[in-house]
């Protein structure tokens, strides 16, 4: 038993080490987050009614279907965009470029993951990855549905 007594203190303090660093470790990664949120809310919140009018643009009503066939959808878009050249050149485009883009990822995307807002939320963050592809300068910050139904055909 003496000859044991010395293994087991060094797992046990191993064991415990390794429980401290991987605490250590997440809270560190959730304060990451929280920083990062808190500075984009800010950022978010210094913008005034009439800057947020000069960086969005609306797409209106577009009727699709998805990838099962049997569900159809009538949505608009609101976009953000990142500077008032940027909305410039995304209304030169939005009905020959962007309004295709958006069709083909609809028939791309099955009801059941636009049944829940964290569907619908991923939905818009790959439609605004896509669309970023397309233009030709500036940035498009956020993808939003300003209006969404879907239904049974």
């Amino acid at each position: 038993m003496k000859k044991m007594m010395p293994w087991l203190a060094t797992m046990l303090l191993a064991i415990t080490l390794i429980v401290v660093v991987v605490f250590v470790f997440m809270q560190g990664q959730n304060g990451n987050k929280d920083d990062t949120h808190t500075a984009a809310a800010s950022e978010a919140k210094k913008m005034t009614a009439d800057e947020i009018v000069e960086v969005s643009s609306e797409l209106g009503e577009i009727k699709t279907n998805l990838a099962d066939t049997d569900h159809v959808v009538v949505v608009s878009f609101s976009f953000k965009l990142s500077d008032k050249t940027a909305k410039e050149d995304f209304e030169k485009i939005k009905e020959i470029t962007v309004k295709p883009i958006i069709i083909q990822t609809f028939a791309d995307t099955k009801s059941e993951e636009l049944a829940t807002a964290k569907g619908r939320v991923q939905f818009n963050e790959r439609l605004t990855g896509l669309i970023n592809e397309a233009l030709p300068e500036g940035k498009l910050s956020s993808t939003s549905f300003s209006a969404f139904v879907m239904a049974p055909m």
